[in-house]
């Protein structure tokens, strides 16, 4: 076995292994009942935010741009979600093929979405990207908090003003009510459908960056002119990559929504805080790194919890671990310690 395949079942291992030895480890002791509610409670987002920072870090590590709108893919895939599970509610359809269908729309919903809005957004570069696809998250979060959504015996009807602005027949049914979002959504999420999906997930984003069309776009990252001169779609391929990661935005706001009983557009779900704590959970796991973006997520997510009990120290300690973290991702005299620490330990390695 030469060293590249063995270096790519090592890949593997790490990437999946470690995911399903979490999950059986998880599912131990939720079966011995000694995970406390608030524990169970957080199971869910954090393969939420997990695949939210992969996603991102597509764009970010992989295409080499700068987008701070991701939590408003994240809002399209979770309205839109949401409202297919609502209509199909009561169609006798199984409850896992429901899920299925509304993880399509959302997907589909989100990756489309991202495809219109990179086709002018992609022609900005750097902090002009940035800024203009944090105005894309935030017109998308506002927009569904103004839409009104009803149907009744006469069909379907939108409206932008108010609820009044509609009247609904005999036997209708609001399914977004402005603010309010939506009530009544079909709790289909759990820890294992969330670790199924962070895995697939995955191993689809593994695939498309090792993929020849995934080198394509490392090149262009690395060098636009010399990529633009040997013939690559520079455009085509940024927006393929922004896409993909849009749709995989998505599905995080599918989970998301069905692991809740009521959805609003609130700014702290889907603002634009929101999409710069996903941008600091690929930061700090490291730019292109999947298996960090992961661990960072996890992390970030447990510790404010974790800290709660402390009260007002909770987010100072909160605060060092972020300083910490990054200068252990980023400074050089830190990164140098990790690489002579790596080299140990394939001495050692080499010597057994």
């Amino acid at each position: 076995m030469n060293k590249t395949r063995l270096k790519q079942l090592k890949e593997i291992f790490l990437n999946y292994g470690i995911l399903i030895l979490v999950y059986l480890v998880v599912q131990f002791f939720l079966q011995a009942g000694s995970v406390s509610s608030l524990m169970k409670g957080l199971l869910v987002p954090l393969c939420i935010y997990s695949i939210l920072a992969i996603s991102l870090n597509l764009v970010v590590g992989i295409s080499g741009e700068l987008s701070l709108g991701h939590a408003g893919f994240m809002c399209v895939g979770a309205f839109s979600s949401a409202t297919c599970s609502m209509l199909l509610k009561g169609s006798g359809l199984s409850p896992i093929l429901l899920f299925c269908i509304a993880l399509f729309v959302g997907a589909l919903c989100a990756g489309v979405l991202g495809i219109l809005i990179g086709i002018p957004v992609l022609r900005l570069k750097g902090d002009y990207l940035a800024i203009v696809t944090l105005a894309f998250g935030e017109i998308i979060k506002n927009l569904i908090n103004a839409l009104y959504f009803g149907v009744d015996k006469a069909g379907w009807h939108f409206s932008l003003k108010d609820s009044n602005a509609i009247s609904l027949g005999e036997g209708g049914t609001w399914i977004i009510k402005g603010a309010q979002g939506i009530t009544g959504t079909p709790k289909y999420s759990n820890f294992t459908i969330g670790i199924v999906l962070l895995i697939l997930s995955m191993l689809f984003i593994q695939h498309f960056i090792h993929s020849r069309t995934g080198r394509a776009v490392m090149a262009i990252r690395d060098n636009r002119i010399a990529a633009e001169s040997i013939g690559l779609p520079v455009t085509r391929l940024k927006l393929l990559c922004f896409s993909i990661s849009a749709a995989f935005a998505g599905i995080a706001g599918v989970l998301y929504a069905h692991n809740l009983s009521s959805l609003q557009a609130l700014p702290k779900n889907f603002g634009y805080n929101q999409s710069i704590m996903i941008l600091v959970f690929v930061v700090l796991g490291g730019i292109g790194n999947m298996r960090g973006s992961i661990l960072a997520a996890v992390v970030l997510t447990l510790l404010p919890e974790l800290l709660r009990s402390l009260n007002d120290y909770r987010m100072l300690i909160y605060a060092v671990v972020l300083i910490l973290m990054m200068l252990f991702t980023s400074a050089p005299n830190f990164i140098a310690l990790r690489k002579s620490i790596v080299e140990k330990f394939r001495k050692k390695e080499v010597a057994a």
